[in-house]
Formats: structure tokens, sequence, C-alpha cells
């Protein structure tokens, strides 16, 4: 019994830790804007691209192009029979989250970044890309992102 407290409130105190991290949103902090641009409004959505996620551990297509100042709404559906995620963030940003998911696989999310989707479910991300440059996105469920479940978005300069 002893045990399984001291596990019990190891995990909790752990969790509390992240809480404040998780919160904020991204990383980077906060629901601002980062190094990848930030969260879209719908009504200045200037088109939608659709994703396909499934279980080969590919997202169709996985090379994307857009161009600064874009606001895209992103339609993500999961092909597949396993939970898939589709997330946005700089490769830096992505490789630390996915060390934190390999820890709670079970985690939701709740960032305008990310959405995560169970078998045949869809889902959006309407992202406002800001600054030019190259944005990764990902599915950071344990070993999907090791699979190759990856792709960048090239984001031209106006």
């Amino acid at each position: 019994m002893k045990t399984t407290h001291h596990l019990l409130v190891t995990t909790l105190l752990a969790g509390l830790s992240m809480a404040p991290a998780m919160a904020a949103g991204t990383h980077a902090g906060g629901h601002g804007e980062s190094a990848i641009g930030q969260p879209g409004k719908a009504a200045n959505v200037t088109r939608t691209i659709t994703v396909d996620m499934s279980d080969n551990m590919r997202f169709t297509p996985a090379q994307l192009s857009v161009r600064q100042g874009e606001t895209i709404r992103f339609v993500v559906k999961n092909l597949g029979k396993v939970k898939h995620e589709f997330s946005l963030g700089t490769e830096q940003e992505l490789l630390e989250h996915y060390e934190v998911m390999k820890k709670f696989p079970d985690m939701e999310h709740d960032e305008p970044s990310k959405v995560s989707l169970a078998p045949g479910a869809k889902g959006e991300v309407i992202w406002h890309f800001s600054k030019a440059g190259t944005v990764n996105f990902a599915c950071l469920h344990p070993g999907h992102y090791d699979a190759g479940m990856k792709g960048q978005i090239k984001v031209a300069k106006k």
C-alpha cells in the first residue's frame, strides 16, 4: 500500500509540475505568435487543405506549400484504426513534445496547433502563417514519429 501511495503521489506531482507548460499551449509559451506563426481565425481562412493520416504512418500530403500571411484551415482525417494526431511546430518543439508523449501516451491536447483523432474521426486546425520558412508537422504518438509520420510546410515569403 505504501509503495502504491508513493507511486501515485510521485505521478501526481510530476503531472502538476508539467501543468503550466501544457496550459501554456506551446513549449515557447502561450497561444500567441511563435516561430511557426499563430492560431488563425475562421473568418480569415484563405484556403482549406485536407490532410489524411493512416496506419502506414504517413500523412498525405506530407509536403505542403503556403504563402506568408495565409490563414489555412487544415481538415485532418484519421483513415486508420489507431489514434493519430496532427501537430504543428518547429522540429525542436515536436521532438520535445514527442519525449513527453512517450512518457504520457494517453495525453489529451487542447492547443490550437494540434488535433488528436480517434480512428475514423475528422478534425481541423486553423493556422496563420505569419513568417516565411519551414513549419513541421508530425504525429507524436509513441512510435509514429520514429516510423516516419511527419511532414513539412514550406512558407514562401510574401
